[in-house]
Formats: structure tokens, sequence, C-alpha cells
């Protein structure tokens, strides 16, 4: 199928003994293919449909080709293995990156994080840092702030006593309570609180585009001050105003405008 000028395909793909849902969107552009590829990591409770419109956008504003995937456990991909969430589970996201890069057969790319996707994809820079041209964070963390529980605890809330469920369901169907757990469970642990990836910055040499909503109710401005004072090669850091945790919803044309200009100059 097609959406606007983009070829739109979606597949699993194996790894090991799972699959993860792959969106593909290949632009009309024969440079194309010389570019880097845009890769879209969703936040703690999202999946591919989540993102919208969003990266057909990206995509054919930078005549880039991008990659949308569901983490395992999220969306249309193969359900959590069962076990315990670690604490170190995003870190362990960032080799299952590198193998769906390869199975795909993405030799570079630029990745677009939001939320814990933000955070995975500055492990991956870091671990992989061949594969990566450029990085965007969209509300990334790199240690747990007292406001980033507190907002988890009122998603806690929602869940019990709305519709969230419900919503979250069109989703990622009996899923949707692992998927909830997985991320508010592990989050509110007395031991997560020590979680902190910031040792890992300075191997990041690509450049990197720091976002945030001002108004972002799970982090603080410190987080992106940290991850751009700290990165080992070019940062920018913008707080968008009138934006909460997830500005390419809440302030899509300004994150557009930001990353389209970020991504044609990491490219050029």
């Amino acid at each position: 199928m097609s959406s606007a000028a983009c070829t739109v395909r979606e597949t699993d793909v194996r790894l090991g003994g799972y699959c993860l849902r792959v969106q593909t969107l290949r632009v009309p552009d024969k440079a194309a293919d010389a570019r880097p590829w845009l890769v879209f990591l969703h936040d703690s409770l999202g999946c591919i449909r989540l993102w919208r419109d969003f990266p057909a956008r990206l995509a054919l504003a930078t005549g880039c080709h991008a990659l949308v995937y569901d983490r395992r456990g999220y969306g249309q991909s193969t359900p959590f293995s069962g076990e315990p969430r670690g604490l170190d589970y995003l870190a362990a996201e960032a080799p299952v990156l590198h193998q769906l890069l390869d199975a795909c057969q993405v030799d570079r790319a630029v990745l677009f994080g939001h939320s814990d996707g933000g955070s995975i994809a500055l492990l991956a820079a870091a671990r992989f840092p061949t594969r990566v041209a450029a990085v965007v964070t969209e509300g990334a963390h790199v240690f747990v702030e007292d406001l980033t529980l507190a907002g988890i605890r009122a998603a806690q809330a929602q869940y019990l006593t709305t519709n969230l469920p419900e919503r979250l369901a069109r989703y990622h169907g009996d899923k949707t309570d692992a998927v909830f757990r997985a991320w508010a469970d592990t989050w509110l642990l007395p031991e997560f609180r020590d979680w902190n990836i910031e040792s890992h910055l300075p191997r990041i040499g690509c450049p990197v585009l720091v976002l945030q909503g001002a108004a972002d109710e799970y982090g603080t401005a410190a987080q992106v001050e940290a991850i751009a004072r700290q990165v080992g090669g070019p940062a920018e850091a913008v707080l968008l105003p009138g934006a909460a945790h997830s500005p390419h919803k809440e302030a899509p044309h300004e994150t557009l405008r930001l990353a389209v200009d970020f991504v044609r100059r990491a490219c050029a």
C-alpha cells in the first residue's frame, strides 16, 4: 500500500525465537538508497501505530527511507518471554536493534527515539557508533527523577480508574496488562531508583538533537541538559513550549521542522 508518496510495507522479522513487527516506508527519491534510514523507537507504552503519520512525514521531508518497529511484547510483536524484566532492560534493547538492522539490511541509521526509545537510541549510539549516523531523542531519560516516578504513579491510578486499559488494548490487544506493568512496576521498584546511563553518553560521537516538551510530566530539563552536556559529539537541545511528553503529537509542526533541519544537516 502507499501513504502519500511513501510505499509502506509491514512484515514480521524473526530474531532468534521471536518475531518483531516491522513497518518500512520507502520514499520515491533515487538518492534515498545512499542516505541513512530513519529508525523510530517507540516509548514505554507505544507501538508502530501510535506514531501515526509522523514517520512518513519526516521520511518524505528528508528524502530518507524509514523503519518503524514494535519491540518485543508490544503491538503486533511476539509477547514478552514471561521472565521478570531486568533493571538493564533498556540496555538489552540496543543489541536487538543492531540485529534488526542487520536483518533489514540497514547499514546506517538516524535513530529517532521517544521516551524509553530515546534512552535505547542513546545506548545503541554509544555501543554501535559505526551504525548510527545521528540521534534524535524526545523525552528521553538518562536517570530517574522524582517527577518521573510521580508521573508513573499518576498513570497507575488512571489505569485503575479510567478507560486507559481499553484505549491501550486497541494497539496491544491481550498484551496490554503486561505492557503497562512491565513499565510501571519496573520503574517503581526501589532498586530502579539508582538506574543511570550517563556514563555511556561520552561514547556517542554522532550529532544528537535533544527534544523535550517544556511541560513534560515525566522529566525535567535536567534530562535535556545532562544529555547535551555529556555526549561526545555535537548536540542541540530544545525545550518545546506547549508540549508535554510527546512533542511529535503535541507540537507536531515544530518538532517536524526541527527534526527535518537536523536530519538534513546530519546526512549532508
